[in-house]
């Protein structure tokens, strides 16, 4: 972890950062509002005074900069924002305009043979770089949203178009450049309740899962809307991924081998259950406190974890032999990703998410931290990102149980304690804290901590004999559930009074809380 000799580093305040998809350029805007590419060596500098956003053709032929849109009373048109650059020759390939920050870079496949843009709801192809030549469209009334399809040709395209009227939402996948109607569609799927959905495709492209959300629940049972999940594909198949607990769908992940997904749903605790193409359930990892899952690039782990509004819980498993390899703790993260060598992990917590504690830490997937770095106090962490490698430059390497030696110690979770918004962590603790929450001013709510507390520390008290007495109990209720939780999930079969102290668990954690900070 220590500062790379090939890349000499720039002081400023860099605003803006892209790894190619190779990892061969790294682009970056710097506080005097210059973009600049580098390989090894220095490559292009541009006067870009208000970029916004940049990337790279997965190649690395074009560079792609986005700026907000502006229109004045002298140019009331305003200027194209949009710009392709040729990263050979610096020169522009071609102007648009594109007013949306969504979806506001072209979709390019692999090779770069084709590239798409959503152009007032109708799709523009382009071939080979050629962007002063639009070479197919596909018309459909108000595309609303499109997925290009990974891998090798011919490519596919997914298309979504709202519904409106009493109409149907739909999905429909075509083949580039068969695009001559309904008929000629491989798949399709309509759907009621969809204000907007989330095309995922397999890494082999012969599926697409379709996260349909609503923004309101009109059953009024959740705040996230509701969501469905489907399953498209490209021999025609389509299906409803039914999911057997109520509740948000609060993220979908395809496994490498594009064979398998995992889907991460229901009220809290969350359940997490991995499907196969025929949408059948293969696994189930029973509840937690989690929204999110991550597979590792060559897919032989998968982390499932509890970010943003949780306590920062992960869960690493090996998906060979579906055993826990580890239970690491990173709270207040906001940002989690694998490294391409499948071996390690970075979670960070970032501003604007957190202006507080803001840092990262690379860990080890048996739960080790390796390394860590804070940022500079009244500094700010923006992003972190692991520059990419092709596919292929890392094999899969055998799965270890035995945690990876440190430096720094374990990552046992710390004692439990009453919530403190991250502010005021580093200040002294007072018997009784009286929050005042202002609603635009205030931080997520967080669950409470883990049950178990670290060795060899005291438990934290709350000054009153008989509460700390309460708590003690509750906290011993709540690791009995824990166990039973982990027989759950090791597929050991629980009686029914076993599978009720597991819906128990959300209640205790409440009482907790509210015992804690003295409610």
């Amino acid at each position: 972890c220590e500062q790379t000799s090939s890349f000499q580093r720039d002081t400023k305040k860099s605003k803006y950062i892209a790894f190619s998809k190779d990892g061969s350029l790294f682009g970056w805007c710097n506080g005097e509002n210059v973009l600049k590419v580098a390989d090894s060596t220095y490559l292009q500098s541009l006067d870009l005074p208000k970029i916004a956003m940049l990337d790279f053709s997965p190649l690395g032929s074009v560079l792609v900069t986005w700026q907000p849109y502006v229109k004045t009373q002298d140019n009331p048109q305003g200027e194209p924002n949009l710009q392709l650059w040729n990263l050979h020759t610096g020169a522009i390939l071609k102007s648009f305009y594109q007013k949306k920050a969504q979806g506001w870079c072209p979709s390019w496949s692999d090779d770069e043979s084709i590239a798409v843009r959503n152009v007032n709801n109708e799709l523009h192809f382009f071939e080979n770089n050629a962007f002063d030549n639009i070479a197919n469209k596909l018309h459909l009334q108000k595309v609303s949203d499109f997925a290009l399809s990974p891998g090798p040709q011919p490519s596919k395209v997914a298309v979504y178009v709202p519904g409106s009227k009493g109409t149907p939402s739909f999905v429909r996948l075509y083949q580039y450049p068969n695009f001559g109607g309904p008929s000629s569609a491989l798949a399709n799927r309509s759907f009621f309740k969809a204000d907007k959905v989330t095309l995922l495709w397999n890494k082999k492209a012969t599926a697409v899962l379709v996260t349909a959300s609503t923004e309101v629940d009109k059953t009024g049972a959740s705040y996230y809307g509701e969501q469905t999940l489907h399953y498209l594909g490209v021999d025609g198949e389509s299906a409803v991924v039914q999911l057997p607990k109520n509740g948000p769908i609060y993220d979908v992940a395809w496994s490498p081998n594009s064979s398998e997904f995992c889907v991460v749903y229901g009220f809290m605790p969350a359940k997490a259950t991995v499907f196969n193409l025929k949408c059948s359930p293969i696994f189930d990892f029973g509840t937690g406190p989690r929204n999110a899952g991550f597979y590792s690039p060559q897919g032989h782990l998968l982390v499932l974890a509890g970010f943003g509004n949780l306590r920062g819980q992960m869960e690493v498993w090996d998906v060979k032999k579906y055993k826990q390899v580890s239970k690491p703790q990173a709270p207040d993260a906001t940002h989690f990703s694998w490294c391409p060598d499948g071996e390690h992990i970075v979670t960070a917590t970032c501003s604007p998410r957190l202006r507080v504690c803001n840092g990262y830490r690379i860990w080890h997937y048996t739960g080790t931290v390796l390394h860590q770095e804070q940022a500079p106090e009244g500094g700010e962490l923006w992003e972190v990102q692991w520059q990419p490698f092709p596919e292929g430059t890392f094999p899969e390497r055998p799965v270890r149980y035995q945690a990876v030696p440190t430096e720094l110690g374990g990552t046992e979770p710390k004692p439990s304690q009453a919530y403190r918004p991250p502010a005021l962590r580093n200040q002294p603790a007072s018997p009784i804290t009286k929050l005042e929450m202002k609603s635009d001013a205030s931080e997520e709510p967080v669950d409470p901590a883990p049950a178990d507390s670290a060795p060899n520390q005291p438990a934290p008290t709350s000054g009153d004999p008989e509460t700390d007495k309460k708590i003690r109990n509750l906290k011993k209720k709540l690791k009995a559930i824990e166990q039973l939780k982990d027989q759950q999930a090791a597929g050991k079969p629980l009686q029914k009074n076993q599978v009720e102290k597991i819906k128990m668990e959300p209640q205790l954690l409440q009482e907790i809380e509210n015992l804690e900070l003295g409610l």
